[in-house]
């Protein structure tokens, strides 16, 4: 009988060894209380998601993904580096379009607004449209030339204006503010 117990104790032991995990990570699917939000890339299905992207506090590269109507301007600020790393370029992008696995653009994204702010350095706008009009406050802002802009692009200082790269569509005038 001392067998059979001594047994049937080995047994449970063994179970609940094999049944238990040498895991020791956390259920949180690789998420990090200190990533570095500066380095994501935010894809906005809405106006405010967009707008929430755009700001300081959003992400290096903004993603709509279908076209969007804005009732007021949509401000991209905030200063954001390559890889997230201090000595790293400057560099902020809104990506208004869907793409292959080619990086060929498929689609493209119309965004419908009064303004696009720009006072974010070197801002790529790359692939769709602004409907409405553009102000840089900031140097080096690159209007892609797979991207239109409807309305005008004004600059606020001549600076700006020598800083920035306009390959794509301008359908109003260019000129710096007086």
């Amino acid at each position: 009988m001392k067998f059979k117990l001594f047994l049937a104790m080995i047994l449970s032991v063994a179970l609940l060894a094999a049944c238990g995990s040498d895991d020791t990570s956390s259920d949180d699917n690789g998420a990090d209380e200190d990533t570095d939000t500066v380095t994501a890339a935010s894809q906005a299905d809405d106006a405010e998601g967009l707008h929430e992207a755009a700001s300081e506090d959003g992400t290096w590269i903004v993603i709509p993904t279908q076209d969007m109507t804005f009732e007021e301007d949509l401000v991209v600020a905030g200063e954001f580096r390559d890889g997230g790393e201090e000595d790293g370029d400057i560099y902020r992008k809104i990506a208004a379009y869907t793409q292959d696995d080619e990086r060929n653009i498929i689609d493209q994204w119309t965004l419908t607004m009064p303004r696009l702010v720009v006072q974010s350095e070197n801002l790529n706008f790359q692939g769709g449209t602004v409907d409405g009009d553009v102000y840089v406050e900031a140097d080096g802002f690159l209007l892609h030339e797979s991207a239109t802009v409807t309305g005008d692009i004004v600059f606020a200082n001549a600076d700006y204006e020598a800083s920035s790269d306009i390959q794509g569509t301008v359908e109003g005038e260019t000129s710096v503010e007086e």
